[in-house]
């Protein structure tokens, strides 16, 4: 049973139906099923439908999770500083990472239909979701680079050490 939902003001309640309202209609954008997203995302399938609707009374990790896995993000929360200068990044994460150019990851993002190409954040974002089923055996050179590069300009660190 959902816990009960606290009361918040009414104009808190209203943002949190948009942002379900936006995280269903880029779901259904990308053309993925509420199971397959739900289950990208960590949750049972009954709390994305929850998130969709708005509820107060879902965690903030259960709707970020389900953002991460959309490859959206709040757009409020800054960068993390790595100490380094962009330029230093430059050229190391393509803007746009083509599918058939990682054999790895396209076997990791056999949920998203109908792309050929992520953005960096998306590409993060399934690595870390699947990261058990990645083959680190199988991993090519220029792979591992994307890997290590999106790790290091994101700021975030993905599953174990390959």
């Amino acid at each position: 049973m959902p816990a009960k939902a606290p009361n918040i003001p009414r104009n808190a309640a209203d943002k949190l139906v948009a942002l379900g309202n936006r995280i269903r209609a880029q779901r259904k954008g990308m053309q993925i099923n509420a199971t397959t997203l739900a289950e990208a995302a960590g949750m049972s399938r009954v709390t994305l439908h929850r998130i969709e609707k708005g509820e107060a009374s879902v965690t903030m990790g259960a709707y970020l999770n389900a953002l991460a896995a959309l490859g959206l993000d709040f757009g409020i929360i800054e960068e993390v500083d790595s100490g380094r200068p962009p330029d230093d990044l430059e050229g190391l994460i393509p803007a746009r990472i083509h599918l058939a150019d990682y054999p790895q990851l396209k076997k990791l993002a056999w949920q998203v239909q109908g792309v050929d190409a992520l953005t960096p954040s998306e590409a993060l974002s399934i690595y870390t979701n699947n990261w058990r089923h990645l083959d680190a055996k199988a991993l090519q050179p220029h792979e591992q680079q994307l890997i290590d590069a999106l790790q290091l300009g994101l700021g975030e660190k993905i599953g174990g050490d390959v």
